[in-house]
């Protein structure tokens, strides 16, 4: 396990801002379930995020990220996400050690914290058809929204290659 302190907030604006990426981030109580969050739709436009942060057999590791209503066949997503088992959810520990965030406040943006690209993200299709994506800025107390061609963009630039597949039923 290392030592290295995850990334914050700021460092993540810090970093999208260097890449010319516009962003805006609404504060809000901490929300830990997507029943929690829908009180915040009206105020925050676009397509809202649901992240599985998920493991195969052999330890290889995968970030699902899908519109927060959608549902994901855990019995079968190995198929589409190329996992050598079918998948089960990664442990809290290995989640803080790889996205640098807690159970709860999992986003597409915990790869910048995954420097040595421990876990493979894909993105649901369905979610990239909305111009704008809400993620959690590695907090649960607030919503980061972003272009979803910049998101691909931000995951690329932290040295990932950001799968686009059709991952829900």
């Amino acid at each position: 396990m290392s030592d290295i302190k995850p990334k914050t907030a700021d460092d993540l604006f810090s970093f999208l801002d260097s890449l010319g990426i516009a962003h805006t981030t609404k504060r809000h109580a901490p929300v830990f379930t997507v029943a929690e969050s829908v009180s915040l739709r009206d105020e925050i436009p676009g397509g809202h995020t649901k992240n599985l942060f998920v493991k195969d057999k052999k330890d290889n590791y995968f970030l699902l990220t899908v519109e927060e209503h959608a549902t994901v066949d855990l019995k079968t997503v190995h198929h589409v996400i190329g996992a050598a088992s079918k998948v089960s959810f990664g442990k809290p520990e290995k989640l803080m050690e790889y996205l640098g965030v807690i159970p709860g406040a999992v986003t597409a943006f915990g790869v910048i914290n995954d420097t040595d690209k421990n876990v493979a993200i894909i993105i649901d299709e369905e979610l990239m058809r909305d111009e704008i994506v809400n993620c959690h800025p590695l907090s649960n107390d607030a919503t980061t929204s972003i272009a979803s061609t910049d998101l691909l963009r931000f995951i690329e630039a932290t040295g990932h290659a950001p799968l686009v597949l059709k991952v829900t039923a």
